[in-house]
């Protein structure tokens, strides 16, 4: 009996995106826009290897989510509401990690992003959307308010539908529930107000 072919670094990035996808839902509230822009998609090989990735964000609008993918994984870009923003500041309580102090080096590498939004600018928020309990990928909801497997108090954010984990708009998971730990955000820059560079960190 012949050998199997190995598989190449290729073939297991597709594998893991199809594995962070299968768990996803249609998004709530959120408008989802395609991934890339041809003019500036990288090779698949260049992608297998970490390329960075920049991401045209001028039309995402408050509310919005648009996703990219890096070194096989998917990264969300939100523009959060003014209001998605202020409700961050209420959950600390409710949070597992709240400042973000656990596995800092592997899911909040950029001293810049770790505050109470994970980001550089208080209303982009970068994740990436894997979950970090078996690797299904969250599902937005985006919306407050009481929804079937969320509480009466929801102020919006994701949950894993897998098997039910939640986090907030700023990746944050939620105590007591299976995930571990918080979304990771990768490293990334702000090439212009509109323009972003994934999986290269910001120049002090």
């Amino acid at each position: 009996m012949s050998a199997l072919p190995a598989q190449s670094p290729t073939d297991s990035s597709k594998r893991t995106w199809l594995i962070a996808s299968a768990c996803a839902g249609v998004a709530g509230t959120a408008a989802t826009a395609v991934p890339f822009v041809a003019s500036f998609q990288p090779s698949e090989r260049a992608r297998a290897a970490g390329a960075a990735v920049e991401a045209d964000i001028g039309g995402l609008k408050p509310g919005e989510k648009m996703t990219v993918e890096w070194r096989g994984k998917p990264v969300w870009i939100v523009r959060r509401t003014p209001e998605q923003v202020e409700a961050l500041k209420k959950l600390d309580a409710q949070l597992a990690d709240p400042q973000s102090k656990r596995n800092p080096a592997e899911l909040t590498p950029m001293e810049s992003t770790r505050n109470e939004w994970r980001s550089i600018k208080p209303e982009i928020l970068v994740v990436v959307g894997i979950c970090s309990h078996l690797g299904c990928s969250p599902i937005d909801r985006f919306a407050s308010g009481a929804q079937p497997s969320l509480p009466a108090d929801w102020q919006g954010g994701f949950l894993c539908p897998c098997h039910g984990s939640t986090f907030d708009m700023a990746g944050r998971v939620f105590k007591n529930k299976p995930a571990p730990d918080n979304l990771e955000v990768p490293p990334y820059a702000f090439l212009s107000d509109s323009r972003l560079l994934i999986g290269e960190a910001e120049k002090a």
